[in-house]
């Protein structure tokens, strides 16, 4: 089955000897159905001229970003909205570097920059430059953003050496992309629901009960689950963080509200419940601001447990759910009993006692503890990175 077909592919072509290669890419592309527009970077036309790419597909190629007929239309701007997915093939060892420093000096560094869709590289190059530490240590920050490798391939180059850095061939590239797309399309038919951020529970106008959750990893999940094709609601806590495009955002403040919106939002295939909800809230929440005395006394009562509820009510179970621990001792053994207590499919749990991870940090360590399986430790990475790690299993087991 064709999943490209009416897809729009912005392809970039990077200066390096496989750029011939990228108008095979381009004719399977528009033999697929799709779309494509093209970027040449400064380079490139040395290798491939734009008349043969605009021959191959029937569109104008975009060379710099300083022609003056092209950005009085912002291209690098409506070619990142464009796209429904960007494609370097072939990605030299300088535009890593560019990308994994955010370099941004011409049309092609500055459409990856501007876009928010997934970028997908086919990296090209001799293979004493691809085992160079530094460009491993640029490709690792690309991963680190969310950017997804193809390849390289081990074999013959044009240099006349044999190894690891010959790019992919383009009916594998298109493979890829094709099975991108049928995976998204799969997953149009699941809902998912996931929780972030800290509650705030009232002591009077003014002042409430928190903590340190800034949200981060919810909402990189929720954005993950998004571009992965979930119709996804994100229920948020209060954050500083920015609206996510595509996604049902419901913003709550207390656990009871948090709650309230969970339940009004089921049901959902999977529930990812990530905020930091507060264990207490105030009994005795003053109407008017409490003057500053000595001593104050408080009486707290138990918030409702959402995980629990949710997991233990069977009507509107999703078929996956999925819980957070944030422990700071004896993690392993506090996760496996929440793990049962809860009536969880998993717990994902860290330790918000290393404050390079967790509460507020953009970096998470996690381990996953599974009802059915054995448990397993992700390693130190972008929340970005954790997200799509937790998507890949998420869809796996729903499938």
């Amino acid at each position: 089955m064709n999943n490209l077909e009416d897809k729009k592919i912005l392809l970039i072509i990077c200066g390096g000897i496989a750029a011939y290669k990228s108008l095979e890419i381009i004719r399977l592309i528009k033999k697929k159905g799709a779309f494509v527009k093209t970027i040449l970077s400064k380079n490139a036309n040395k290798f491939v001229t734009p008349l043969s790419i605009t021959s191959l597909s029937q569109e104008k190629v975009y060379l710099d970003l300083f022609d003056h007929n092209n950005e009085a239309e912002m291209d690098h701007i409506s070619l990142s909205r464009w796209s429904d997915l960007i494609l370097i093939a072939p990605i030299t060892a300088n535009t890593i570097s560019k990308l994994s420093y955010g370099m941004s000096d011409d049309l092609a560094s500055t459409v990856v920059l501007a876009s928010d869709k997934n970028v997908f590289l086919a990296p090209a190059m001799n293979v004493r430059m691809w085992e160079h530490p530094s460009n491993k240590e640029n490709l690792q920050k690309l991963k680190n953003f969310g950017y997804q490798i193809i390849g390289p391939e081990i074999g013959d180059m044009a240099c006349g050496e044999y190894g690891e850095g010959k790019m992919t061939e383009p009916e594998e590239i298109i493979n890829y992309l094709d099975e991108y797309f049928r995976d998204i399309k799969k997953n149009k038919k699941f809902k998912a629901l996931v929780t972030a951020g800290p509650t705030h529970e009232y002591i009077d106008p003014v002042r409430f009960i928190s903590n340190k959750s800034s949200g981060k990893q919810g909402y990189e999940i929720a954005k993950s689950l998004n571009k992965n094709g979930f119709d996804t609601t994100l229920v948020s806590g209060p954050t500083n963080l920015e609206p996510i495009r595509g996604i049902n955002l419901i913003k709550v403040n207390s656990a009871e509200e948090m709650f309230n919106a969970t339940l009004n939002n089921l049901p959902v295939d999977v529930a990812i419940f990530s905020a930091a909800v507060a264990d207490y809230k105030v009994k005795n929440k003053e109407k008017e601001k409490i003057k500053k005395k000595e001593y104050i006394h408080l009486k707290l009562e138990k918030n409702i447990d959402i995980l629990s509820h949710i997991s233990k009510h069977n009507s509107l179970r999703p078929k996956l759910v999925i819980g957070f621990a944030a422990e700071t001792n004896n993690l392993n053994e506090n996760s496996k009993l929440k793990l049962s207590e809860k009536n969880c499919d998993w717990i994902i749990a860290n330790d918000v006692s290393d404050f390079s991870i967790g509460f507020e940090s953009d970096f998470n360590e996690v381990s996953i503890f599974y009802k059915n399986m054995n448990d397993e430790k992700l390693q130190k990475m972008k929340k970005s990175l954790l997200a799509e790690e937790i998507v890949k299993r998420v869809v796996s087991q729903l499938n």
